[in-house]
């Protein structure tokens, strides 16, 4: 612990002499525009002749500071030799999405929320992310750093009135309204030419519903050159081909429209304008099916919502590089899924693209899966419920497994997701940083991948790990990394004698809990003899006696049950996950913003803030 303490002093130090040198260098005529692309944990600030290494984000540690300095050896201490392959796609990630409105300290819910002062007056085995002091002032000075760059990079681009274009055009009614109206022209057009007499003049009522509908189009291009830029927008063939079949059949209407032309009068229509209708038709199929590719991307946005995504070179994905070498991403889906999610050929190639050969994929689903071959075999599965964590073990093994195909090549990366590349995959992603000493704590690491999942030019919604029970789980991680050596802690047995719930709301005589170890059920209230629940209303408890409980070990699970209560996750009212090794003095209390469900705002009326908690256990 002691180590730990000193590296953190260290740290801290040496975060101070970063931002002393950078005030230094910022005053030089020429200021560093590629200082955010050395994220990966590789390149050491002192060592690295690789100008682009992040100062700030990456910790300096000497080789005296650091608690475990020789743990990723393979691809920390050959960094400066060997150049990451891709030095700017995390720089230009961040001017993209940029790190801006950097929140404060109390925020992060998830991490960060003390409990009151009536809880901290309790003892929680939690001590590695919910209950630790808040961010050190140099990290949020350094992040503000990044703000302003990113502010400066994104001013040009990011004006007030193309801000309010790009979430007018970029909005999910706006592309609904798009495809109705070519829907709605092609019918008018067939409608006209089956139903209208042929010698006669195409309607003029058709006709100015069309110029309409065409004039909406053109807007509509102008608009997304305006908020794009010209060169961007016709960099893509199907922008061009679309233009071009906006101002065709434009023109054709202001011919029809604006036109006497008396010689078509007495030339049928059939003859000699059929072949142009049917191209008018099948240009404007075509724009249908253009515009239900907006669709689809309008649809990834509207779910994806404000997480970042990679939107350059042509590819727009749900994928966010957390470092250089570590991305996050949403499930790569394909069939119907892939209207709304990931499509797995684009990431597929995205990966190829970015990375050939030097990649692996790690899927974090339990309930769904998908051929590794679009990724060349390179997939390992690790088997975790939504909305659940990962075990100990698995955390332990994956860091590990994980460092050694890092040390095996400096351009080596992988690629994690679950479905939505948030909780799952971001518990797992901070257990990297934690294992790779980017981060010393559970709360620095939770905090900046939620500030580089989230694109907060959308929404400031928060996209990081809001589970309590994974926010555990990574505070557990940075226990094991920091005092066990990157071992699991010694195994300890208990058995839980009594649960008490305090200040639960409404009628709970049907109260059910289990309890879950190694994905089976070992205890159900619902059997008969095995435990006694009173509700206590005077003192506004409700005390559950276990008889003969089983001997608890590692991960364990606990779910409570109830008809009067709305579900939610896990399709329960409330649950969480602990580790048998990691409680103190025989005694589990859990608050509210520790308990998974009730910890969500909507919640709050079913459970007010006094709502908790406690488990008292026996040793075998």
């Amino acid at each position: 612990m002691c180590r730990v303490m000193k590296a953190s002093f260290t740290r801290k130090v040496n975060f101070e002499l970063c931002l002393l040198s950078d005030c230094i260098l910022l005053s030089s005529s020429s200021p560093p525009t590629n200082e955010l692309s050395g994220v990966n944990p590789e390149a050491r600030m002192n060592e690295s002749p690789n100008p682009n290494a992040l100062a700030g984000v990456i910790i300096e540690r000497g080789p005296n500071d650091s608690p475990q300095t020789n743990e990723f050896k393979g691809a920390t201490e050959e960094a400066p030799a060997k150049e990451s392959p891709h030095p700017n796609e995390l720089t230009a990630d961040i001017i993209d999405g940029g790190i801006k409105d950097i929140p404060q300290t109390n925020e992060f819910k998830g991490a960060t929320e003390e409990a009151p002062a009536k809880e901290s007056s309790q003892t929680s085995e939690f001590k590695g992310a919910a209950l630790v002091s808040p961010i050190s002032k140099s990290m949020l000075e350094r992040l503000s750093k990044f703000e302003v760059e990113d502010a400066e990079n994104v001013a040009s681009y990011d004006s007030k009135i193309k801000k309010i274009v790009r979430s007018i055009v970029s909005s999910f009614a706006f592309g609904i309204f798009g495809v109705f109206l070519v829907l709605l022209d092609v019918t008018l057009l067939l409608a006209d030419l089956i139903f209208t007499d042929s010698k006669l003049y195409i309607p003029l009522d058709y006709r100015s519903i069309s110029l309409a509908i065409a004039l909406f189009f053109l807007m509509d291009v102008l608009l997304r050159v305006f908020v794009e830029g010209r060169q961007q927008y016709f960099s893509d063939l199907f922008n061009i081909l679309d233009t071009a079949i906006i101002v065709i059949p434009l023109l054709v209407d202001v011919v029809y429209i604006f036109f006497d032309i008396k010689l078509l009068r007495n030339i049928p229509r059939w003859t000699h304008l059929v072949r142009l209708l049917r191209l008018i038709i099948l240009i404007r199929i075509f724009h249908l099916v253009h515009q239900k590719r907006q669709l689809e991307k309008l649809m990834r946005r509207l779910v994806s919502e404000n997480k970042r995504r990679y939107t350059r070179d042509g590819f727009d994905l749900d994928l966010t590089y957390i470092t250089e070498r570590i991305i996050a991403m949403s499930f790569p889906s394909s069939g119907s899924q892939s209207f709304y999610r990931n499509p797995i050929e684009e990431v597929a190639r995205f990966l190829d693209k970015k990375h050939p050969n030097h990649y692996r994929v790690y899927n974090l689903c339990s309930e769904r899966a998908y051929d590794p071959k679009y990724f060349h075999n390179r997939v390992s599965r690790i088997m975790i419920d939504d909305h659940n964590v990962p075990t100990l073990h698995e955390m332990v093994v994956f860091t590990k497994e994980v460092n050694e195909w890092m040390a095996q090549d400096l351009e080596n990366i992988i690629a994690i997701h679950c479905k939505g590349g948030k909780g799952r995959t971001g518990t797992m992603v901070c257990a990297l940083l934690i294992a790779f000493e980017i981060f010393l704590t559970a709360e620095e690491s939770l905090y900046y991948f939620g500030e580089r999942r989230t694109d907060k030019t959308h929404s400031n919604k928060f996209q990081g790990v809001e589970t309590p029970s994974q926010n555990r789980y990574v505070g557990y991680f940075a226990q094991v990394k920091h005092l066990y050596n990157w071992n699991l802690p010694p195994r300890q047995i208990l058995f839980i004698k009594r649960f008490i719930i305090y200040s639960i709301r409404g009628d709970v005589c049907d109260l059910e809990v289990q309890i879950v170890m190694e994905k089976k059920v070992v205890f159900s209230s619902t059997s008969l003899g095995n435990c006694s629940i009173l509700h206590d209303i005077e003192t506004d408890k409700v005390l559950i006696d276990v008889f003969d409980g089983p001997l608890l070990y590692d991960d364990v699970k606990v779910q409570f049950f109830s008809s009067n209560l709305p579900k939610y996750y896990d399709n329960c009212p409330f649950f969480f996950w602990f580790n048998t090794s990691f409680i103190q003095n025989n005694r589990l209390y859990l608050p509210r913003n520790e308990l998974d469900n009730p910890h969500k705002q909507k919640a709050w009326k079913i459970y007010p803030s006094e709502f908790a908690v406690e488990i008292l256990f026996g040793e075998k």
